[in-house]
């Protein structure tokens, strides 16, 4: 039962840490980049997706066509305020928006960040086998479970911890690789 809910959390904690990922801009072009925006929809904020299809055609561009051409104008305020640093043209239809190369400094900056976010990732995960662990004491102690059992069971946490900060380094890296290719 501890394993088991040790185990979902720290699925939850890497699956938090790849939407992060997703957020931070690289290179080349993607939808996930605009997940974070919200645009003011009949006195709502709104995701940008769930009002506009975003769809990237070629490597460095991406294309936004709002259901309502009302909210054109919203949605290019709402991308210029964003920390993309990207400029919106709006055509009256759809609105392109070209994502220019990093530069070098902004990539190490870029995997700065990334790097700062998996490791907040590796301690959330580090408190969830804390966590676990101290369950298993209470248990013990309550004898719940015997201290062979606990001794047991903590191992299995630390396997299923190792496992989880192992995930966490080969999506850093792959995110790394990512960002500084050019």
């Amino acid at each position: 039962m501890v394993k088991s809910q040790a185990d979902e959390k720290m699925a939850k904690s890497v699956a938090a840490l790849q939407d992060e990922f997703n957020t931070i801009r690289t290179g080349r072009a993607s939808a996930s980049l605009f997940d974070k925006i919200r645009v003011a929809y009949y006195g709502q904020k709104t995701p940008l997706n769930q009002v506009a299809t975003i769809s990237t055609p070629e490597a460095r561009l991406v294309v936004i066509q709002p259901w309502d051409k009302s909210l054109l104008g919203e949605i290019e305020k709402a991308i210029q305020m964003s920390e993309l640093s990207v400029n919106p043209n709006n055509d009256g239809k759809v609105i392109r928006i070209s994502i220019p190369p990093l530069t070098e400094e902004r990539r190490k900056e870029y995997v700065k960040v990334a790097k700062n976010m998996a490791e907040q990732s590796r301690v959330a995960v580090r408190n969830i086998r804390r966590e676990a662990n101290d369950d298993l004491k209470k248990q013990q102690k309550s004898g719940d479970i015997s201290e062979d059992d606990e001794k047991r069971m903590a191992d299995e946490i630390q396997k299923l911890t190792d496992s989880y900060i192992e995930k966490i380094n080969v999506m850093l890296e792959a995110k790394e690789k990512e960002i500084l290719e050019v």
